[in-house]
């Protein structure tokens, strides 16, 4: 189900931002990359300007905090924070903090973005799946009110195609790397505590016992023979282990709300015949990005 490897990463340097013949040099001397002119100053530039942001955030929320009546998920840090004041070892620190909210807004916005403009593309390719997912928002939720997350246990087809969407774009293959915090035994290895960890989520989504036919966009692999839900335990889109997604939940709230939103409210059509419609990632790296097409929205 994954794959288990030892990876020297170096975050100081972000990947890409050097041509390979200087790029181990970066990783030995760090220090160098703040000397060298290119694209990675700008992106330096982006992280001081996120850090400085959310650090603005922090302080005014400081400001106006009330304990018994914690606003956001900064607010509930901040209220760790001071019950953890006297604890030498906490984690619950202010740059903590920052790190923690800037990883949500970057991290949220560019998956869940991507993950739209991919399920876009789907039900743009296979209007027959868009068209049974439209007759039970018809059934379920009607033209009078706007969706609600309560509507989605009523819509299991609805459902099983969201969980396809995700199963079919496989949008991180690999994940983010892991580090073990202790040594530990895998079957018949023996894996020391720092090495990183790298999960083939691909492996696990792709998997032809669990999914048959995976690599056809197909709604019933999620689906029993009543058509309710059926969940699998190979369904690992944010990742697996204990360190899972912070925000799957956030995730598959915007999911759900948007697209049945879109799809209660619009037609989709596509300007060119649907057999020219590729749906092949244009990237099958760290992240599967969808190719560039146009969409209509026709409203109904």
């Amino acid at each position: 189900m994954c794959v288990v490897f030892p990876v020297y990463w170096s975050s100081s340097v972000p990947v890409g931002v050097c041509p390979e013949s200087t790029r181990q040099i970066c990783n030995n001397f760090p220090a160098i990359i703040d000397y060298l002119p290119g694209r990675h100053r700008k992106l330096l530039k982006n992280f001081a300007f996120a850090k400085h942001y959310f650090l603005a955030k922090v302080i005014q929320h400081q400001e106006s905090l009330d304990i018994n009546n914690p606003r956001d998920f900064i607010d509930c840090f901040l209220i760790k924070m001071e019950q953890e004041k006297h604890n030498p070892k906490t984690e619950f620190t202010c740059e903590n903090l920052i790190f923690t909210a800037s990883d949500l807004f970057a991290a949220g916005t560019e998956t869940t973005s991507t993950t739209l403009r991919y399920s876009l593309l789907l039900l743009l390719k296979y209007p027959e799946v868009t068209a049974k997912v439209q007759e039970e928002i018809d059934h379920v939720i009607g033209r009078h009110r706007s969706p609600c997350m309560q509507d989605r246990h009523h819509m299991p087809y609805t459902d099983a195609v969201l969980h396809e969407i995700q199963r079919y774009i496989d949008l991180l293959p690999t994940s983010l790397p892991h580090a073990l915090t202790c040594d530990m035994k895998f079957r018949d290895y023996f894996i020391p505590k720092g090495t990183t960890v790298i999960a083939s989520l691909t492996s696990v989504l792709y998997d032809d016992k669990e999914f048959p036919n995976p690599e056809k966009f197909d709604p019933s692999h999620f689906l029993d023979e009543n058509g309710k839900v059926k969940k699998s335990d190979y369904f690992f889109p944010f990742s697996t282990g204990k360190r899972i997604c912070v925000g799957e939940g956030l995730a598959r709230t915007e999911l759900f709300l948007f697209l049945t939103t879109i799809l209660q409210n619009f037609n989709l059509k596509s300007p060119v015949d649907l057999k020219e419609l590729d749906t092949n990632p244009v990237a099958n790296g760290f992240v599967s990005v969808p190719p560039k097409f146009q969409i209509c929205f026709i409203p109904i």
